[in-house]
């Protein structure tokens, strides 16, 4: 164990309540029972180690610290009792391990740790009936008890599960307005830069198109009289053909997306842009495992759009595992987003991976992993995604490659969310 990593204590104010209560025990009689003091403070510092054993081991530090409660609690009982153990007046002191399940633990779990608990206290019944006889009267008062433990433990269990859920319910509302507020700026900057690069590709093209008319004509007079001259016109003209490309993906970037949807085979669509990329392939070998799941509803897409989009992302996993080759792994099933129904297709690849430090700006423009890459393929995807009511999101681990996860509301769903805001 390295130094600084053993058990730490954390105080909650309910630890501190706790606490309070065990100090009141101990001052009530017996006080000079030394068997109970030292119970007492076994108890106390349980509870303080309780947060921190969970915390530490969390498979089995909440069922530790229970059944370690039980069994301070049944030797407690032991030195309490004036004559016999099971009518001393702790009893009640198995609340705190009945409470301790039923605060971490669903409700069949806590039920069987409130029957151990009352099992562990029941047990000094065999040596009460050795020395006394029992009445109805004693057996019901018993019976009294232990059904109050129970009622204790559903009590408590029934506010610590619905507490559970609100905070999870919460949690969740968080990180849908957390992505919301994110996709929101992210569709602010793409505007901005959108009306950017749009005048900045209409004000680059026009000169553009006069220096490769001047340069072809100039490789067409010079070619023969002056080879060199001819050459260095060809890359002029070829220079100008690389920039004309790219001031296209700028307008691509820029262009408003009218997306007209229709009900799509999304698998179809998906092999159909991997041809398109396994065709002009020059690298290394690349082996593609396919997953789809059968039965899958159809999807409203608009094709030429998604095409684009999937050849994007096919085209990054490729160029991601270079000449070396690897695997790409294409699954596609039914899921839900966010209480949403429809189809997620996976587009997994084995190169690198996507650098943690880029990895939650990779939608933005501009942002790229490739040193020749200008950045704008997957903000152009990211558009296509928020067209069509869907979604995408990037995944990664050092090096296990990278996956990214595209969902498709299915056409019931997208129907209503249309009409939603039309109305």
């Amino acid at each position: 164990m390295d130094k600084g990593e053993g058990i730490r204590i954390k105080l909650s104010w309910l630890d501190i309540f706790w606490l309070v209560f065990l100090a009141g025990l101990a001052v009530i009689p017996p006080v000079h029972e030394v068997h109970k003091q030292l119970t007492l403070l076994a108890f106390a510092l349980v509870q303080l180690l309780e947060g921190s054993m969970i915390e530490r081991w969390p498979n089995f530090g909440g069922s530790l610290s229970v059944l370690l409660k039980i069994l301070l609690a049944t030797v407690l009982i032991n030195h309490t009792g004036e004559e016999t153990a099971i009518n001393s007046d702790y009893f009640p002191i198995y609340f705190v391990p009945v409470a301790t399940a039923a605060a971490y633990f669903g409700t069949w779990a806590t039920l069987g740790w409130t029957l151990l608990a009352s099992a562990a206290y029941c047990s000094y019944l065999y040596p009460a009936a050795q020395e006394y006889y029992l009445t109805p009267q004693s057996i019901g008062m018993l019976a009294l008890r232990v059904l109050f433990f129970f009622l204790l433990a559903m009590i408590v269990n029934r506010f610590a599960v619905e507490n559970r859920e609100h905070a999870q319910q919460l949690a969740q509302a968080n990180l849908q307005l957390a992505q919301a507020q994110e996709q929101a700026h992210r569709s602010e900057r793409l505007a901005a830069l959108g009306q950017l690069s749009a005048g900045l590709a209409h004000e680059i093209r026009n000169p553009l198109g006069v220096i490769k008319g001047s340069a072809e004509m100039l490789n067409q007079k010079l070619d023969a009289s002056n080879p060199l001259a001819g050459e260095l016109a060809g890359y002029i003209s070829t220079e100008v053909n690389r920039l004309s490309n790219l001031v296209t993906r700028f307008l691509n970037f820029a262009r408003p997306l009218r997306a007209e949807t229709a009900p799509c085979n999304i698998t179809a669509l998906l092999d159909h842009a991997l041809e398109s990329v396994a065709s002009q392939w020059q690298g290394g070998n690349i082996q593609v495992r396919r997953d789809y799941r059968p039965n899958l509803p159809p999807v409203p897409l608009d094709e030429g759009l998604f095409e684009q989009a999937f050849v994007n992302l096919i085209q990054n996993a490729y160029e991601a595992m270079g000449s070396s080759g690897g695997t790409l792994h294409l699954q596609v099933s039914c899921t839900e987003h966010n209480n949403v129904a429809g189809v997620e297709v996976k587009i997994k690849d084995s190169g690198p991976g996507i650098p943690a430090a880029q990895r939650e700006h990779i939608f933005n423009p501009f942002v790229t992993t490739k040193a020749s890459g200008v950045g704008l393929g997957l903000s152009i995807v990211s558009q296509i995604m928020d067209e069509h009511l869907g979604s995408i999101r990037a995944e990664s681990k050092p090096g296990e490659g990278a996956c990214f996860a595209v969902f498709f509301p299915t056409a019931a769903t997208s129907a209503k969310a249309e009409k939603a805001s039309v109305s």
